[in-house]
């Protein structure tokens, strides 16, 4: 019988961290996902004690402050977990000799470029969100110099609360629903996140000379909110779901404390020529998880 692999996943209780417990991952990896009660990851002392306790051969840290509009008023609260996290974790990763893998977005970038986004494009988040998340990365890649800052944008799954289970929601309480037709992105499905994740930390973990840095994952393909929920009905309708027609309205027709990037495309090309990942197309992933939540529903 082959030798445990014990990895270390913080988040599990959000979109990505479900979907690498449910990933496929070898028979001999075993998954730690410390609940935040186990494990304090602002708090150096109990992330320590969770390494003292096992020997991880990999970390992937998915846990983070996404309340994008709180966090405008909650400062210090979105930079403890999205920077001091990570900060902590890349210290411990570095000592103990192990690749940490850090899930972070397309929020450090304006949104003022005409083209999806180079991870060596200039970063300039507008707001706090996006500031503790970029603190993230440069803590990250300074602290561990075997890590990879892995940028997604639009995250949508089953699970939690996203942009694609709203649109759903809201089309049995309404016929028609106003949604931003002038911010650009690539809708991402949080399972497809996490089969890179996968892939991305065993090779870490099978060669000390796998690729580092930072790249950028998303479905294929570009839209826009109104463009992305148009296809969350259609989906639907087809499954006998709920549907709604969609009104395009400009971002200044909603809006926010914080503000949205009007570009939040991302190029993956680094990643497709360093791990050899294609993306699929984001309308296979949107219908995916519709079908899975028509299938939750059929089944109570």
């Amino acid at each position: 019988m082959a030798e445990p692999i014990h990895i270390l996943v913080t988040g599990g209780a959000g979109q990505v961290g479900l979907e690498l417990a449910r990933a496929a991952w070898p028979p001999e990896v075993v998954l730690h996902m410390p609940t935040q009660q186990e494990m304090v990851l602002q708090d150096e002392r109990s992330v320590t004690a969770v390494f003292e306790a096992t020997p991880f051969r990999a970390v992937i840290n998915a846990a983070a402050y996404t309340a994008v509009d709180r966090a405008e008023n909650e400062v210090s609260d979105a930079f403890a977990a999205n920077a001091q996290g990570p900060a902590i974790l890349a210290d411990l990763t570095r000592k103990a000799g192990v690749p940490l893998i850090q899930v972070s977005t397309d929020y450090v970038f304006d949104g003022g470029a005409d083209r999806p986004y180079a991870e060596d494009d200039p970063v300039a988040p507008l707001g706090v969100y996006g500031a503790s998340k970029l603190a993230g990365e440069l803590a990250v890649r300074l602290g561990n110099p075997r890590s990879v800052v892995l940028r997604t944008a639009w995250v949508l799954s089953a699970h939690r609360s996203n942009f694609l289970k709203t649109m759903l929601r809201l089309a049995g309480e309404r016929s028609s629903i106003n949604v931003v037709g002038d911010q650009w992105g690539c809708p991402t499905g949080a399972r497809d996140i996490a089969m890179v994740l996968v892939h991305i930390a065993l090779r870490l973990i099978e060669d000390a000379d796998a690729p580092t840095g930072v790249y950028h994952f998303v479905n294929a393909g570009e839209t826009t909110w109104a463009g992305l929920a148009s296809e969350i009905f259609r989906a639907s309708r087809e499954m006998d779901g709920v549907y709604a027609q969609v009104e395009e309205i400009p971002t200044a027709g909603f809006p926010t404390p914080a503000k949205r990037p009007g570009n939040s495309r991302l190029s993956c090309g680094k990643l497709a020529r360093d791990y050899r990942v294609t993306p699929r197309a984001w309308e296979a992933a949107v219908g995916e998880i519709v079908s899975e939540l028509a299938g939750q529903k059929g089944g109570r």
